[in-house]
């Protein structure tokens, strides 16, 4: 393969299939898992998806990547829903979740509320996103409203609280 990574190719061919079938490509990994290589797809629609949602996708995209046939090693490929703790991975999905219970990590230690604490996990409610920059009402003993920049973000995904 030239200059593209496997990810990147399946990706692009994966997307026109995404969009006909009216889900979302929430991620997408292509990893080494064991003894063996994995392509993993995390599909998502609005109220979910089912079990059927992703066997269809999966015959779907495996057609397609069967007659391109530019993957080089034996792979096993996996379609699933991104779970209740899904990911947020674009600026989209902080709009999208907004008044949900998330929990972000930065790449760097971050002091956005003053506290003389620098830390890079956070959580709390999503307040959405305002010029570029994460509102976070947080969950802890001080409280309070922090603004975290996107590009500060390595990881951000859904913290649902359940009530037993």
């Amino acid at each position: 393969m030239s200059d593209i990574s496997v990810a990147d190719r399946v990706r692009e061919l994966a997307l026109p299939i995404i969009n006909d079938l009216g889900f979302e490509l929430v991620d997408l990994e292509f990893k080494r898992e064991g003894q063996g290589w994995v392509l993993r797809f995390f599909i998502d629609k609005p109220g979910g998806v089912t079990l059927d949602d992703c066997a269809l996708f999966s015959r779907e995209v495996s057609l397609v990547l069967d007659v391109e046939d530019f993957i080089h090693q034996a792979y096993h490929l996996e379609v699933s829903s991104p779970g209740l703790d899904r990911p947020l991975k674009d600026p989209a999905d902080f709009e999208r979740f907004k008044g949900e219970r998330i929990k972000i990590k930065t790449f760097e230690k971050l002091d956005p509320d003053g506290r003389n604490h620098l830390r890079k996990t956070f959580s709390g409610e999503l307040l959405g996103l305002e010029e570029g920059r994460v509102m976070l009402r947080q969950i802890d003993k001080k409280g309070g409203t922090v603004a975290i920049p996107l590009e500060a973000v390595a990881k951000a995904h859904l913290d649902p609280e359940f009530d037993f």
